[in-house]
């Protein structure tokens, strides 16, 4: 059978994954009366909630009688280490671009990957059938991306499709059609059969799957050669050392699922079972005469965080897995999969420092932990400083930024005052496209900034550039805290009598305790209060004013909103129930011991 191996790139939320959906029922993966729901290869709790893809996953299906492997790929710059390790299965990709907003940062990075690595590239103008779009600019504007990125006279002659995928269609002209068949049939015409070559078996792991019957199982395309059930083969691993094996399965990928087979020949994607300790980037090999590929390099992580055990007064009320033993071994399973992340040890047995691509990406680490129990303290996102000759450097991201005319100006206010410079201006319809170079200190908390000032109409999005000299102080948030004085439970008593000098966090009847933080307050530095004050009870009735308190309903944070807000002093309580933030001293007499020496220090 011919096979056709290709993957699915794009910005977030152009439609990737409703494209996949399209396919899937296109090629009867489902029966007539099955219900599958939409979004259907996004099947992670957290993906779903976020709309967003943050795995990316295989699915095979079977068109004309040619296997067609679809790789669904993340969108989101966090995750690009994901992708870049995809890309290397695939002989083909699908470059999915909205009607409206035209290339974005992250379609430019992973196209960059996709161009390098000779893949052929389909381009797909989706959602032509919103108001305002324009597909004709858009395919001038990817054409211009392609030639910036220095793509090959053959590369540059890409094939274009139209369509909607939430209509279901898809056309190489703008007339709507009943269905995608002419993009299906462009697959095939357009994305080269892989490349099979004789020789000996060569297979290198690009991802991971997990089942708790199998164990581990690695993910690739066999390039060369071909794999058999129960082969002895050898583990090349990224250090150069060879370990002997034997494969005990093999599956190719069908449909959703997968499906078990003797052998998989050179150009397919397969899933091995039985291979004791291996990581992604090793190359599976011929027994007697083993022979790697080459490493998959991933770029660097630009974030830091501090994760530590939870030390609160509400420590293990929560949680299954408490101890540093546990945060330890999870982290550590995480690194296996998980390429663009780094974890050290610190000079704390209770605390590990987490490199990653983002608040996002180390967001949704956290995130995923808490749901399986664990319960942790993370301290504020740190970037990384590089020293380059001799002197400081940091993380550049460049910036993209699509809003309304009449907010381009707090916008550009707002960025400036973070030390990022304007490169691009130009008109979108009634939307101005902005484009700045910024570090990457000053994109943490502006989001949340940004869709305070804009009226949430604000589209932003940004990439990693690279290390520059480091560009001085950035004003971090305006504001100071309240901070609870004691351990207890909050009244409405004294919430309402603390509603004017701040936005609170908590409602009343929520358990607090001493060095957590409650409040925004609405003048820099912070405020130690007593939230947990109940009133005096007398035997006289103050007439008319005891049913007086009006409550304003507190503000709700998430976890990566938490992680912008918090300052250098202060962190994030994170268990399966709850997030808090607090003071990492909690004590109120020794914060201000840690105050004096700091400044001690400072005029020293």
């Amino acid at each position: 059978m011919e096979i056709r191996n290709i993957a699915i790139i794009a910005h977030v939320d152009h439609g990737k994954t409703t494209l996949v959906d399209r396919i899937l029922q296109t090629t009867k993966v489902f029966r007539e009366n099955q219900e599958t729901g939409e979004l259907i290869m996004d099947s992670n709790d957290l993906e779903r909630e976020r709309g967003i893809t943050i795995f990316s996953k295989n699915a095979a299906v079977t068109y004309n009688d040619i296997k067609i492997n679809v790789i669904d790929t993340p969108g989101h710059s966090d995750f690009g280490g994901e992708v870049e390790r995809v890309l290397k299965m695939a002989d083909g990709v699908i470059l999915l671009v909205d009607a409206f907003e035209g290339p974005m940062p992250q379609t430019r990075f992973v196209l960059q990957k996709a161009l390098q690595l000779k893949l052929k590239p389909i381009v797909v103008i989706n959602k032509v059938d919103k108001p305002n779009c324009r597909p004709d600019e858009v395919h001038d504007a990817v054409f211009e991306l392609f030639f910036n990125l220095d793509a090959t006279e053959e590369q540059l002659d890409f094939p274009t499709f139209y369509g909607s995928g939430k209509n279901g269609w898809f056309n190489d002209s703008l007339t709507p059609t009943e269905d995608i068949l002419p993009l299906m049939d462009g697959i095939i015409k357009y994305v080269p059969k892989p490349v099979v070559t004789e020789g000996t078996l060569q297979l290198q792991i690009t991802s991971l799957d997990y089942s708790s019957f199998l164990g581990r199982i690695a993910i690739g395309k066999v390039t060369r050669g071909s794999i058999k059930e129960n082969q002895q083969i050898a583990l090349v691993q990224t250090d150069g050392s060879i370990k002997k094996s034997r494969v005990k399965e093999l599956y190719v990928f069908e449909g959703m699922g997968k499906r078990r087979v003797a052998e998989v020949v050179s150009g397919d994607l397969c899933a091995v079972v039985g291979l004791e300790d291996f990581n992604i980037g090793d190359t599976i090999a011929d027994a007697e005469n083993p022979e790697a590929l080459p490493v998959i390099s991933v770029d660097e992580p630009t974030m830091s965080m501090t994760f530590s055990i939870n030390n609160s007064p509400f420590f293990g009320k929560d949680g299954k897995f408490v101890t540093s033993r546990h945060l330890r071994d999870r982290l550590m399973k995480e690194t296996e999969k998980n390429l663009a992340l780094r974890v050290e040890d610190t000079d704390s047995a209770d605390s590990f420092l987490v490199y990653g691509r983002g608040i996002l990406h180390l967001g949704v680490l956290v995130e995923t932990m808490r749901r399986e129990g664990y319960e942790l303290t993370v301290g504020n996102p740190q970037v990384l400083v590089k020293t380059i000759d001799g002197k400081k450097h940091e993380p550049y991201e460049n910036l993209v930024v699509d809003v309304p005319s009449e907010f381009s100006g707090k916008v550009i206010d707002l960025v400036t005052q973070r030390k990022g410079e304007m490169q691009v201006m130009e008109s979108k319809g009634e939307m101005q496209h902005l484009e700045f170079e910024i570090p990457s200190r000053g994109l943490i908390g502006l989001r949340s900034q940004m869709l305070t000032n804009t009226a949430g109409e604000a589209v932003m999005a940004h990439r990693f550039i690279e290390y520059k000299p480091w560009k001085g102080p950035i004003p971090g948030r305006n504001n100071g805290v309240l901070i609870s004085k004691f351990q207890g439970t909050t009244t409405a008593y004294s919430i309402d009598k603390l509603q004017d000098r701040g936005s609170f966090f908590i409602d009343p009847g929520e358990e607090v305790y001493a060095g957590q933080i409650i409040a925004e307050h609405i003048k820099p530095g912070d405020l130690n209060v007593n939230a947990v004050e109940a009133k005096k009870l007398t035997n006289h009735r103050a007439s008319g004013s005891d049913d007086s308190v009006r409550i304003t309903p507190k503000l709700q944070f998430t976890l990566e909103e938490c992680m912008e807000y918090i300052q250098q002093d202060e962190c994030i309580e994170v268990t399966p129930k709850t997030i808090r933030m607090r003071k990492t001293v909690l004590n109120e007499e020794d914060r201000k011991k840690v105050a004096r020496s700091m400044q001690s220090e400072a005029i020293g």
